[in-house]
């Protein structure tokens, strides 16, 4: 059973916590929206899509939530400006859970943050992410912007192993630590993203996430799911096998000590929520003999059985 011996930070974020020892604090559970390819969008550019399919995927995954006891978030991706304000002014109005702001364009990451100051939502935004190659810009915009919490993406693409994960974060004397960087941009509320490539990498994220958690006492997680959804052999494994791999991939992070996943869309809570509750409860339950119990009421060990 993990302990960790470093003091392990617990952030809130919306009303929401997340971090602390295993078996403390359920696992939070955070679907994809308005991804690249989701059938529910018309139109990319506008931000234009299906709201009641939109609102019916979302308060599935609320659904899931109460159920389990795993508190929920929604990662809200876009590809422009004017989409990625649409998005999150939905997703706002329809639920209360908190909201990663996300984009492959930096531009459009702040354009999407901006938005969340501008309408008093600040407090339940998380920025995602501050990456290996974030600027002297975007860490300025978030510093005005006084952004409070923020995901780090721990890819350091001159060492992918566990380790350098670590080294990325903490910095060198050739180059500053995306930690540094993000406490001068004034983060807060920092959560480390631990960088899944494919499927094989699930186990080396997985080590980085417990190394986070052991050399810094931070939140970590990330998103493995995603891999097995380019898993272009999967299909020859059976009906099931998709669904199945990635619940396996979210319990592989998570007993390594991960608080957060990013499970991918958010059609496929019905696969990942039950698997990670009972992972949470059986954890919750062991950690007791180490004298660690739940710190919510509504944990899965009390909300499931």
């Amino acid at each position: 059973m993990l302990k960790f011996e470093r003091e392990q930070k617990i952030l809130e974020i919306g009303g929401v916590h997340v971090g602390g020892q295993p078996g403390e604090f359920a696992t939070i559970l955070i679907g994809t929206f308005f991804y690249e390819g989701h059938k529910i969008v018309d139109d990319t550019e506008r931000g234009l899509f299906d709201r009641g399919k939109a609102e019916e995927l979302i308060k599935r995954q609320e659904e899931l939530s109460e159920k389990t006891g795993n508190p929920h978030m929604v990662d809200v991706v876009g590809s422009t400006s004017s989409a990625i304000q649409a998005y999150i002014d939905f997703v706002s109005n329809v639920t209360d859970a908190p909201i990663f702001v996300d984009s492959t364009y930096t531009d459009v990451k702040i354009a999407g943050i901006r938005y969340a100051a501008e309408t008093g939502l600040l407090d339940r935004t998380v920025y995602n992410s501050i990456t290996y190659h974030v600027n002297p810009a975007e860490i300025e915009a978030l510093k005005g912007l006084d952004v409070r919490s923020a995901v780090i993406l721990a890819y350091n693409p001159k060492n992918v192993r566990p380790m350098g994960r670590v080294e990325l974060l903490q910095g060198s004397p050739s180059k500053e630590g995306l930690l540094k960087i993000a406490d001068a941009a004034g983060i807060k509320n920092i959560l480390v993203d631990t960088a899944v490539l494919d499927v094989p990498s699930i186990g080396w994220a997985a080590e980085a996430a417990y190394l986070v958690k052991k050399h810094f006492g931070l939140p970590s997680g990330g998103g493995p799911s995603n891999a097995v959804l380019e898993w272009k052999r999967i299909s020859e494994l059976g009906r099931y096998a998709k669904n199945l791999c990635m619940a396996n991939a979210a319990v592989a992070m998570q007993q390594a000590g991960a608080n957060f996943i990013l499970y991918g869309p958010i059609g496929k809570a019905d696969s990942i929520f039950p698997a990670v509750s009972m992972i949470d409860a059986i954890t919750a339950y062991t950690a007791r003999l180490d004298g660690t119990k739940p710190k919510m009421k509504e944990h899965p060990l009390y909300k499931i059985f």
